[in-house]
């Protein structure tokens, strides 16, 4: 009796010692996981306005541009492509891009059609957060990326082909790189930093822009045709939307609504101003006016650039970011005729240069006193740092353009690329939907 009274009273000990040590600790890591209802409306909010960036926002601003006979097929492109891409994100993107991690290289099928993912936070991926609205947050992420690419093949891309190539793009393309960045890849574990996407977003579009631009070949008359965007009202209307969504696209990185998200807000908004100045500048001392196109022109590049600084800068490194953007990207744009190839809506110009730019500046300007988070940059002594910056540029520009000209060769030899010569005379809206956008 002894014995067991002996046991009895140790085991009645240890479950309380249990109690006394190991039960708060386990609460906290419970009231860590907590939900929290300011961030969750933030981060759905946010959702929303990255949605927004999307259709209408680059819809209108891509379908101002085009000319009128291709306006409502360029419009159509986007909101196919955020359908079409929401339903694989769901299905299986989100799994490959954030599930668990298989040798640094892409996640796991543990989350293949939302199973596991719930109302609960996920440790990783915003704590105070439902793991579904974190879900939910970067699928409007791995929506807007291929839709960007659609500028540089507007008006002589198959409907067929165009969303046979971003489905298969989302999969093979975006989904291992917002892995390697942002789902604990290698790229991440190396310590490279892309607060909203300047690398997964940007450059993973203008390396594939670039690509589609050259497989496809240049519209018929370039460069000779009058090619004039058909409605920049419509454009600029896109643009103001765009910046509206930007601060949800940028701000919603934080995952919560808090001072890193608020620093993303200000640092985007800086930007976007200041390079739509100096691009106006730019082409007011270059071609003796400034335009309006230029000025939504240089406003975008801004918000490109900044991206993937934009949690991790203060007020003034993003002047400097807006500047060397609308200055950088101007002239990407005025020299593209030298390099030979039709990018109809300067993707590489923006998109492509403008990502380079903010991962690099981001190695630069990063501060520890901003985003305690993120890391010190090149300019606060951490040189190693900014090596990692500039091998995730040459690393996601060189994956994406490999990739996107193997699907591209692949979908050739399905369904052809490009509209007929008459098909492409007529335009996509008759030839490729039967409908016209004017009477």
């Amino acid at each position: 009796m002894s014995t067991r009274l002996a046991v009895v009273l140790g085991a009645g000990l240890g479950m309380l010692c249990a109690s006394l040590v190991g039960v708060p600790e386990a609460s906290a890591q419970v009231a860590a996981l907590k939900v929290d209802t300011g961030d969750t409306a933030w981060v759905l909010m946010s959702s929303a306005l990255v949605l927004v960036m999307l259709v209408p926002g680059l819809a209108l601003f891509y379908g101002g541009l085009v000319r009128s006979k291709n306006v409502l097929g360029t419009i159509m492109q986007s909101f196919m492509i955020l359908s079409v891409v929401s339903l694989l994100w769901i299905l299986i993107g989100y799994s490959l891009a954030f599930g668990p991690d298989k040798g640094g290289v892409i996640g796991g099928l543990d989350w293949v059609g939302l199973n596991g993912v719930g109302v609960d936070p996920h440790p990783t991926y915003g704590p105070t957060i439902p793991h579904q609205a974190f879900m939910f947050f970067q699928m409007m992420f791995a929506a807007i990326t291929p839709a960007l690419i659609a500028g540089a093949f507007a008006e002589r891309k198959r409907f067929s082909a165009m969303v046979t190539f971003s489905a298969l793009w989302s999969l093979f393309v975006y989904a291992p790189l917002a892995h390697w960045i942002w789902g604990g890849g290698w790229l991440a574990k190396l310590g490279a930093l892309d607060f909203a996407g300047g690398a997964v977003v940007h450059i993973s579009s203008g390396a594939a822009a670039l690509v589609c631009a050259i497989v496809l070949g240049k519209r018929r008359g370039y460069g000779t045709d009058y090619m004039a965007p058909h409605n920049l009202p419509m454009t600029l209307l896109g643009t103001g939307l765009l910046w509206f969504g930007w601060f949800g696209f940028n701000g919603g990185s934080a995952l919560g609504a808090n001072g890193v998200a608020i620093s993303a807000i200000v640092a985007t908004h800086t930007a976007a101003s200041m390079g739509a100045v100096v691009w106006c500048l730019a082409e007011w001392m270059h071609r003796g006016k400034p335009t309006v196109l230029g000025v939504a022109s240089g406003a975008v590049a801004g918000l490109a650039t900044v991206t993937p600084a934009s949690g991790y800068i203060g007020p003034f490194a993003a002047l400097l970011i807006g500047a060397a953007a609308g200055l950088a990207c101007y002239f990407a744009i005025v020299w593209k005729g030298r390099f030979g190839y039709d990018d109809s809506l300067d993707v590489v110009g923006i998109h492509g240069v403008g990502g380079v730019l903010g991962i690099l500046a981001t190695g630069l300007f990063a501060s520890k006193a901003i985003n305690s988070g993120g890391a010190d940059g090149l300019l606060y002594g951490n040189p190693s740092f900014f090596g990692v910056q500039v091998l995730m540029v040459v690393v996601v520009a060189v994956f994406s353009a490999v990739v996107t000209f193997l699907l591209l060769k692949l979908i050739d030899g399905m369904t052809k690329l490009r509209v007929e010569p008459e098909e492409e005379a007529t335009g996509l809206d008759l030839s490729q939907h039967n409908e016209r956008a004017y009477s």
